[in-house]
């Protein structure tokens, strides 16, 4: 089948397949002011003997002792996942999602307050998932991550863009609670008590599986095709994800430079190749992984080797797929949410000394 013929059924069958968008449902005023009262920094609860512990961590080797033990009763930064557009890949996302919580990553720094879905749609509006990044900023004071698959891998580059949008009165902060916007364009950083823009916010971590290819043809994404390489300086470290015979989200099929990210400034770029066997649709689906101890051991001590191509092959009794892709990102997952605890006890502690 020619590549025209095939562009032709993605856009129609994204059309045709209702694109996976969410009904969003706020919570009433009332209710969303109960949750806010007792929300993120509001409920801080760690002993200074718990802040020692996680202060004593190494963010580049997280173990599973370090899970049970000091991270077991923590917050942890909010993640948004945002899943590609046609139906039913959501369930892919919600697959990763439940991964994470399953290897130790709190269930509510995952899932959305207001109606409790674990992912968002490519297809929302990314003015408003920027706008809730900073609300969760301000409130938990750890800047989230955020984790894209296809259609979604471009969203999340399309957000760090916007979050470098020079003009600060471009973005406002919303709630996850209403989904409205709070019609304000500063929060207070809640690191240093200052006023500050949600422009120019720099999140922590930032990872984007097969963006690309067939994908950059539809309507939403044509304002991404001369940039969605480029990755700017509102993410301190940036993975991106592809594989080869990728039609739908991998250029020149997956293969060649035109798939690896760059970094327009100093943000840290890594670019993985994924094993060719994995299917573009199904790569985030990772909760399987979770029924063999022998797995979850090793995805706890895996560390991303220099240069991970597709040669690189794991083989267990049990179903092992994607767990490349899981696995690299757990060990970054656990790696900022270590970092970004240690920079919040430790402004804490600069605020409150003797606490």
């Amino acid at each position: 089948m020619k590549l025209f013929p095939l562009a032709c059924i993605l856009l129609a069958a994204c059309m045709l397949a209702g694109c996976d968008l969410y009904n969003r449902h706020g919570l009433s005023p009332a209710r969303a002011a109960l949750i806010e009262h007792n929300f993120g920094l509001a409920s801080y609860s760690l002993s200074r003997a718990q802040e020692d512990q996680i202060l004593a961590l190494d963010p580049e080797h997280v173990s599973a002792a370090d899970l049970k033990n000091a991270l077991a009763h923590a917050p942890a930064p909010q993640i948004i996942n945002i899943h590609g557009g046609i139906y039913p890949v959501h369930r892919q996302m919600v697959s990763f999602s439940k991964f994470l919580v399953g290897m130790g990553y709190p269930e509510a720094s995952i899932r959305n307050p207001g109606d409790g879905t674990w992912t968002f749609s490519c297809y929302e509006d990314m003015d408003m998932v920027a706008g809730m990044i900073a609300w969760y900023y301000e409130k938990e004071g750890m800047r989230p991550m955020m984790i894209g698959h296809s259609q979604g891998g471009m969203q999340v580059v399309r957000i760090l863009d916007k979050f470098a949008d020079s003009d600060t009165n471009s973005l406002e902060v919303w709630s996850p609670l209403t989904w409205q916007s709070e019609l304000r364009s500063l929060i207070t950083d809640p690191l240093t008590g200052q006023s500050r823009p949600v422009v120019g916010l720099q999140l922590p971590y930032v990872a984007a599986m097969g963006a690309g290819g067939l994908t950059r043809l539809l309507p939403n994404q044509l304002d991404m095709n001369f940039r969605l390489r480029d990755v700017p300086d509102t993410v301190e470290e940036f993975t991106g994800f592809y594989k080869g015979n990728d039609l739908l989200g991998g250029d020149m099929l997956g293969y060649g430079p035109m798939n690896l990210f760059h970094a327009s400034g100093h943000a840290a770029v890594r670019n993985v190749r994924l094993p060719t066997a994995e299917e573009h649709g199904k790569t985030p689906a990772a909760l399987h992984l979770l029924k063999s101890k022998q797995i979850i051991a090793w995805l706890n001590n895996y560390t991303p080797i220099a240069t991970p191509n597709d040669d690189v092959q794991v083989h267990f009794d049990s179903d092992s797929k994607h767990i490349l892709f899981a696995a690299d990102i757990w060990y970054s997952v656990k790696k900022h949410w270590v970092i970004e605890l240690q920079r919040l006890i430790r402004a804490r502690r600069a605020k409150y000394p003797g606490h």
